[in-house]
């Protein structure tokens, strides 16, 4: 049957497909949405992991058991699961396991734009990337032939246009496999160093067989073109610009693996036109390849290695006149995001930023209390590195920096990596102060569950982490929980674990103001005979408020009613 997909989706009929009987991910923009479609197929056992190396470590173990797994990430989900990542690459496989890492050039939810390729050739593992959602689906089939038939894991390389576009791809049906039988192997599967020295030539034997197998491989198709003064070789996203601004001129080569690239083909390939460009998004791994293997190509120095392409962009680097798309008559007002009307973390953000406390932050929705008129994060680097960072600033700065300075981490970020650095300060000693902002959801990928949530990816009831007993068992016992609501109690809060001479954690708990089965009270409204424009309740930041004529003016389609507002208006005008 033809139907439209997004590309995460096909994936995701790719893994019921083809028979994958366990997933395990942890949430991050653009892959989300493989692991949650996986999910709607009882076939499938799918789980979120706490983070992305406890995921991949798990897909293993599946794979070990027998069974075809999958696990999925962003790009800096990659750099967390590095660790069982390469060792894999030693070790192969059981049953086929594919690791779905979706990059995101244009940096639309991430803190860089890291190149994921690199991670396949430094590992020494294959990586298939499809164009569209159709080769999602057919590619992630492909991919489990090859981790049986190679035995190795296989990266499926996504990002963000692939996973979040729509295309017509043909579905048929699950095709049931037997498990394969367990059997002990310890010179396989133990990399103690004796046994890891004899993998290595595995390894590279293996790399040398997928390089062959490419040479001649459907997914790495040359589609011909009359004017054979330039030939381009593409991949992703890029194919698809290429043929929307050239068509059918000139020749392609489009490359559906990306690891490890053929050398004949693309010299065969380049011997047929008189000019080789290469367009690739971000670094220039396929550009490097062909000057390695002899051929002039041109790439870079025409497209850059910043941001996302598209197909004016493309179209403007080869000299060709714009794909499509008119000028606006009208330049429109920039929209930064915000944080919702609601939000939570606003009034906790507000009491740090009227403190002027060093605020170290970590990733999620509340990275946003960076942005004005907060400014209340001095730091934002990776999952878990707000706690970490405070503990290495107030031992490097001494004790007088614990009485300013605070770390933010989400519940969910916590679960991720931030226990292992509220460790550190327990064992270490640093008199260090965290908030851990508990909205009792994962927010910034669209409301997943976590440890903390007591649900389970499917919904289900089951074990709920206790963030009070946890933070005490590893050695903090100063522990305190305030409604983020309630600006005098954070402020309190505060100012008392600040003075506190030992490690402290304030865990500021109210759910997402977006959660389905939150109610509010509904919206307030401003008294315009008490408002003096004083704008003290435009200091937050909350979309629903503004000011016209001078008086300040309530959105009731925004506002839920939190009432942090009104705790600031000194002439009781809002409520």
């Amino acid at each position: 049957m033809k139907t439209l997909m997004l590309g995460n989706v096909a994936a995701a009929r790719g893994l019921y497909e083809a028979g994958c009987d366990f997933v395990s991910s942890y949430p991050g923009t653009p892959s989300t949405e493989i692991t949650e479609a996986a999910a709607k197929y009882p076939e499938i056992y799918a789980e979120w992991a706490p983070n992305e190396k406890v995921a991949m470590e798990s897909a293993f173990g599946a794979s070990l058991a027998g069974r075809r797994s999958f696990c999925g990430m962003k790009h800096v989900g990659l750099n967390v699961a590095a660790d069982p990542l390469f060792t894999a690459a030693y070790t192969g496989v059981r049953a086929g396991m594919l690791i779905g890492v979706a990059d995101d050039p244009g940096m639309h939810s991430s803190q860089n734009e890291q190149d994921s390729r690199h991670y396949a050739i430094a590992a020494k593992l294959p990586m298939l990337e499809p164009a569209d959602a159709a080769e999602a689906l057919s590619f992630v089939k492909l991919g489990y032939e090859l981790s049986e038939r190679f035995d190795t894991p296989v990266l499926i390389k996504m990002c963000t246009r692939i996973a979040h576009s729509q295309s017509v791809v043909e579905t048929s049906e699950r095709e049931e496999r037997e498990p394969i039988p367990y059997e002990k192997d310890i010179k396989k599967y133990v990399m103690m160093p004796a046994c890891a020295k004899a993998r290595h030539p595995v390894v590279e034997a293996r790399l040398a067989a997928l390089r062959e197998w490419a040479e001649t491989a459907d997914i790495n198709r040359i589609e011909e073109g009359a004017d054979r003064s330039v030939g381009f070789v593409t991949s992703s996203t890029c194919y698809q610009y290429v043929k929307e601004v050239c068509g059918d001129r000139h020749p392609v080569l489009k490359l559906g693996m990306v690891n490890p690239l053929p050398v004949k083909k693309l010299k065969d390939f380049a011997a047929t036109v008189e000019k080789l460009i290469v367009v690739e998004e971000l670094d220039g791994i396929i550009e490097a390849h062909c000057r390695s293997i002899g051929l002039n190509a041109v790439g870079k120095e025409l497209f850059g290695c910043i941001g996302e392409f598209s197909q004016n962009y493309v179209a403007e680097k080869l000299g060709l006149a714009p794909h499509s798309g008119k000028a606006l008559a009208e330049n429109l007002p920039a929209r930064p995001p915000v944080m919702c009307a609601g939000c939570p973390h606003r009034g906790l953000f507000f009491t740090l930023k009227k403190k002027k406390l060093t605020v170290l932050g970590d990733i999620g929705c509340y990275t946003l209390g960076a942005a004005a008129p907060l400014n209340a994060m001095d730091s934002t680097v990776c999952m878990g590195a707000s706690v970490s960072g405070l503990h290495g600033f107030i031992k490097a700065s001494g004790e007088e920096a614990s009485k300013k300075t605070v770390a933010v981490i989400g519940d969910s970020t916590f679960m991720h990596s931030g226990i292992t650095g509220l460790v550190s300060i327990a064992y270490n000693e640093s008199n260090s102060t965290v908030i851990i902002l508990d909205n009792s959801i994962t927010g910034m990928t669209g409301h997943q569950q976590n440890p903390t949530t007591g649900f389970n990816l499917k919904g289900d009831p089951c074990t709920k982490i206790d963030l009070e007993t946890l933070c005490r068992s590893v050695g903090i016992r100063r522990v305190r929980v305030v409604d983020p609501y309630d600006l005098a109690a954070c402020d309190k809060a505060i100012d008392e674990e600040l003075a506190a001479d030992e490690p402290s954690v304030i865990i500021s708990r109210r759910p997402c103001a977006l959660l389905k089965y939150v109610r509010h009270p509904g919206p307030i409204s401003c008294d315009s005979d008490k408002c003096i424009g004083c704008r003290a309740c435009m200091s937050i930041g909350c979309p629903a408020i503004s000011v016209d004529g001078g008086k300040a003016k309530i959105d009731d389609t925004l506002c839920v009613g939190c009432g942090v507002c009104s705790q600031l208006c000194r002439k009781n005008a809002l409520g």
